[in-house]
């Protein structure tokens, strides 16, 4: 294998080059549960050896009414003494909510250079992106980049538009909050695990933001699974959201959905063999075309296999020791 050529080099300059996510993106509000969340992330690293799944301390629904401006002290706090290596992210209240200004304020200009994002809910339009991207400049924290939640119709229509935004590194479907935008012409059945699989509204929403990402190198991050007591519920949900509907990272609300979702998202065995079998044969080749169990491939097929190789790296499955000195770094 040519261990000098690094494939993302070689592969990811043309369409699907996007962020590289954790699959797994685990949300809590509550201060006893997002210290848990904390300690649960570093113990899953070290178990892994790589980063499964982002912890977003949460706002806009953890924070009580009226006591915004100390809860978004209290994830600043959790944020700064989160350990070397960990993900932290925050989701701060929409961009129309009072709080919304302080929480950037406070959220990004003390901990920004500690936060893998922040999360930005409500979004509406692209205009609202730029709106949280001028807080993050005037709290100083320029890199940082913003993931935003798809909440309604409006913003499912303009979902291209947001996705195209150059600090959006992720769009998140709002399926509860979508479902009762509607005013009850989408029953509540459309909430549930197989409701949303199946009504035309809320399948078209996910297939809108999801090819909205697709188109602009962004990744699309499928919603909650409310019943959080069905692992088989929820495994089946993950499944396809990851199979069928083409998202790449899919949230949890309970402990017990991160290994699920994982599960779900990674390559099974057989997949990972051939993708690390073909890109150690292009890498001998240079990566020019190469004939590989009789079937023709060139760079096209080596970025998706490169691109399986990395996703079973960010869900924690063992690589073959022809690709694994990639991943050691």
């Amino acid at each position: 294998m040519n261990a000098v050529v690094d494939p993302r080099t070689v592969l990811l300059g043309a369409q699907g080059g996007g962020a590289r996510l954790p699959v797994c993106d685990h949300y809590s509000g509550v201060e006893a549960r997002m210290k848990k969340s904390l300690q649960l992330q570093a113990e899953m690293t070290e178990e892994f050896g790589a980063c499964v799944f982002d912890v977003t301390l949460d706002c806009e629904d953890g924070a009580p009414v009226g006591g915004e401006a100390e809860h978004a002290a209290l994830v600043t706090e959790l944020a700064l003494a989160a350990p070397p290596g960990a993900r932290v992210a925050v989701r701060v209240h929409p961009v129309d909510h009072p709080a919304f200004e302080a929480d950037m304020a406070t959220i990004a200009g003390k901990a920004g250079h500690r936060l893998a994002h922040i999360m930005v809910p409500k979004v509406e339009s692209a205009c609202d992106v730029t709106r949280a991207e001028r807080a993050l400049l005037a709290a100083g924290a320029a890199p940082l980049p913003l993931q935003v939640l798809i909440e309604s119709p409006a913003a499912v229509h303009r979902a291209f538009e947001i996705a195209a935004h150059p600090r959006v590194q992720s769009l998140s479907f709002g399926l509860m909050d979508f479902v009762s935008s509607h005013g009850g012409a989408i029953p509540v059945d459309g909430m549930g695990v197989q409701g949303q699989f199946s009504h035309p509204l809320v399948v078209r929403a996910k297939l809108e933001i999801a090819s909205a990402c697709h188109a602009w190198g962004k990744v699309p991050s499928h919603c909650v699974v409310t019943e959080f007591s069905d692992v088989q519920a929820l495994a089946e949900a993950a499944r396809r959201a990851a199979r069928e509907f083409g998202y790449m990272r899919m949230w949890s609300i309970h402990p017990a959905q991160i290994r699920p979702i994982l599960q779900a998202f990674a390559p099974d065995e057989a997949e990972i063999e051939q993708a690390a079998g073909i890109i150690a044969a292009a890498a001998a080749a240079d990566w020019a075309p190469i004939s590989f169990g009789g079937v023709l491939h060139d760079r096209a097929s080596y970025r998706y296999f490169w691109q399986l190789l990395e996703r079973a790296h960010q869900t924690g499955r063992p690589l073959p020791d022809t690709v694994r000195s990639y991943f050691l770094s």
